[in-house]
């Protein structure tokens, strides 16, 4: 325990944690990393409360459910409304650190970025257990969140009591094929993908226009999905880097990742089973395709009779954080015990 911001509501406390499993990760990042913790009104440590394990999307990191946004609430003031009209009761909010060089990860062990399920679940996860038991545990997020928390529940049985998806990555070849364009093109001007991985490494994400984000978060999900240190830039594409001609090879790499290929395993369904609660969603409106990838999870897990929660909501990917006030409450209904 390194410090605690207190206030009216819940409160921030925060932990450093050296991780063991980050150590040498390809992309040089911090192995040192925070934990921020939103603790109810009167908790204190030592007390058995319900775990939230709140994973970012990318381009975001722990700390960045606690900015500020004029146009809408940002975690605490969420949980604490939610709180004060009754609609979750004490339950203990982790927030992790995981940002990359390349402006985030998908909270898996990836050999292109890093061991982060073990530092998230074997490292992490007993740091905190050891202040503030877990009295049940669910993993959230949206995006590359929501995705991480749907394959780390998948990946991982009875670590989790419920998951919350919101707009996961998943049916890669329409959430993620669009970009390919602009990874090839921003790869090619950079000289290839050794150097465009050599430009990406010393650069803050702050200053990537549309394109070049496009091509690196594909370059992430590259990194994360099919890596390979001894080819340049430290993976190979699922396509010609000339041509755009597909490799099945390599993109059968990335689909063994896919949560609807994923979820199509029996190991995944009986671990999703497992799960009190798993509840998912997509807006109608989403830029990533992803609605069609959930329908396509929703039908399938209908067929294998597993116990989920699927809903649309008319908007797009981004400025949904409004969809929590639709999850948490569930979550406080599956873990408030």
């Amino acid at each position: 325990m390194r410090g605690a911001m207190s206030g009216e509501g819940y409160r921030v406390e925060r932990f450093l944690v050296r991780s063991r499993a980050l150590e040498g990760n390809p992309l040089g990042d911090p192995v040192e990393r925070e934990v921020l913790l939103l603790v109810p009104p009167g908790a204190r440590p030592g007390e058995a409360l319900p775990h939230v394990w709140m994973l970012a999307g990318f381009g975001g990191t722990g700390r960045s459910f606690l900015n500020f946004e004029p146009w809408a609430e940002s975690l605490p003031e969420r949980v604490d409304r939610l709180y004060r009209e009754g609609r979750i009761g004490p339950m203990l909010f982790a927030l992790p650190d995981t940002f990359t060089a390349l402006g985030g990860n998908q909270h898996v062990d990836s050999e292109g970025v890093g061991r982060y399920a073990r530092f998230l679940w074997e490292e992490a996860r007993p740091a905190v257990e050891a202040r503030y038991p877990a009295r049940g545990r669910a993993v959230a997020g949206k995006s590359s969140g929501g995705y991480g928390a749907l394959v780390n529940a998948m990946r991982h049985p009875g670590l989790f009591d419920a998951c919350v998806a919101h707009s996961a990555d998943m049916a890669f070849e329409l959430c993620y094929w669009p970009d390919l364009g602009d990874l090839l093109r921003e790869a090619e001007r950079a000289g290839g993908l050794r150097a465009f991985r050599e430009q990406l490494l010393g650069r803050r994400w702050l200053h990537l226009t549309g394109s070049l984000r496009s091509a690196v978060n594909l370059y992430a999900m590259a990194l994360t999905y099919a890596p390979d240190p001894a080819a340049p830039g430290g993976t190979r594409l699922p396509v010609d880097p000339e041509t755009g001609s597909l490799d099945e090879e390599v993109w059968q790499r990335w689909l063994e990742h896919d949560p609807v290929r994923m979820a199509l395993r029996p190991e995944a369904q009986e671990a999703l089973r497992r799960l009190q609660l798993l509840f998912f969603d997509c807006g109608t409106q989403d830029e990533f395709n992803l609605l069609y990838g959930a329908r396509r999870l929703h039908r399938l897990l209908e067929a294998a009779g597993v116990a989920h929660r699927f809903e649309t909501f008319e908007d797009g990917h981004q400025g949904v954080g409004y969809r929590w006030d639709r999850s948490l409450p569930l979550v406080w209904e599956t873990l408030g015990f």
